[in-house]
């Protein structure tokens, strides 16, 4: 990458509680880590990074952790100066301030919005069109991650452990589950109550604790028939990695964790986030569309019942007993889709390939 591209700027606003501070907090890391590049970090709400970067202090405007500058982003933001690469990350939009400051460099900034994950095929013509902005002189261009080689990739850090086939006892199943508070998590504690062998289930903190209480009363841990429910505290993100990969089954959420497990190499059940006239059901089938592929028919039509069930509510009894009967086929599965996903490039470096040609 050309040297005057060298200081990078992500701005990230808090939507769904971790997820997209979780996407720009590994993104900056790998930056800094793999590409030796300077990078500040702009986020609107510090509390939720300083959950998974507990050494992170809240009280300060500014401060660096693991290499990377991190700044709180109000809304009175003034800046004197901005990087050679601007990521607006999920169409957050940039403060007046910055915008103007972008325009008065004699070499204008490189402006990418990072976009959301999507399996979707229309994301394949849409990467990296450019849109002009129509009163000042920048160009912003659309970053796609996605899982085709039209895309900009997924993000995956330089040894990140490779993805293994689990040798699971047979004499008990341990499973996360990371949820919104929307789930039908009373309907998953009755299934996981009657299994014929014993389960563990790993609780986080904040919306997945919260759904379990309201369902059994106190703060856990709780025994329910043969389950044994195990609240955790919030976990650093390598934490939580290792979770997922130490777990039979990981229940996931959003983009971030939804990503995380699926380099796991685990069997896993994804909630996306809820979105109006359930637009977010249309880019569920659409994952569920590519992720199948190689599965037996009996194995893809369990996959595709407990994903459904479990973002509408409905048939979950049913769907977890097909689920857990072609496990042995998706565990087989997973490897094989995480080991494929890794031999195309990571999202970090195509993103800096891409900032580079455009200087």
């Amino acid at each position: 990458m050309s040297a005057m591209r060298g200081h990078w700027d992500i701005f990230c606003r808090v939507v769904d509680n971790f997820g997209d501070i979780g996407v720009c907090w590994r993104l900056a890391r790998q930056l800094v880590s793999e590409h030796h590049l300077a990078v500040s970090l702009w986020v609107d709400d510090l509390a939720s990074l300083q959950a998974m970067s507990p050494c992170l202090d809240t009280s300060l405007a500014k401060q660096e952790l693991q290499g990377v500058e991190i700044h709180r982003w109000d809304e009175n933001l003034a800046v004197n100066g901005v990087g050679d690469v601007i990521i607006e990350a999920f169409a957050c939009a940039l403060p007046a301030s910055v915008l103007h400051a972008m325009a008065k460099k004699t070499v204008k900034p490189v402006w990418v919005n990072l976009e959301y994950l999507s399996a979707e095929d229309w994301v394949d013509g849409c990467h990296g069109l450019a849109s002009p902005h129509p009163a000042l002189p920048l160009t912003k261009y659309f970053f796609f991650p996605g899982f085709s080689a039209a895309t900009g990739g997924l993000l995956r850090e330089t040894g990140l452990p490779f993805p293994i086939e689990g040798k699971f006892s047979g004499s008990i199943l341990e499973i996360s589950l990371f949820c919104y508070e929307t789930a039908p998590v009373a309907a998953l504690i009755d299934c996981l109550s009657r299994s014929p062998i014993p389960v563990i289930c790993h609780v986080p903190p904040g919306q997945p604790l919260a759904a379990v209480s309201r369902c059994l009363g106190s703060h856990g841990p709780w025994q329910h028939g043969q389950l044994s429910l195990r609240p955790l505290p919030f976990l650093t993100q390598d934490a939580y990695d290792a979770l997922l990969r130490r777990c039979a089954i990981n229940f996931v959420r959003g983009e971030d964790s939804f990503l995380r497990a699926q380099w796991a190499a685990r069997p896993f059940v994804w909630q996306i986030y809820r979105q109006d006239d359930d637009a977010h059901l249309v880019k569920l089938a659409a994952f569920l569309g590519r992720y199948g592929i190689g599965l037996s028919e009996q194995a893809r039509q369990a996959l595709n019942s407990m994903f459904s069930a479990w973002n509408t509510g409905s048939g979950l009894a049913e769907a977890w007993e097909t689920f857990t009967a072609a496990r042995t086929e998706l565990e087989t599965h997973a490897v094989k889709w995480a080991e494929f996903q890794t031999h195309r490039p990571d999202l970090a470096s195509a993103l800096v390939t891409f900032c580079a040609a455009k200087v």
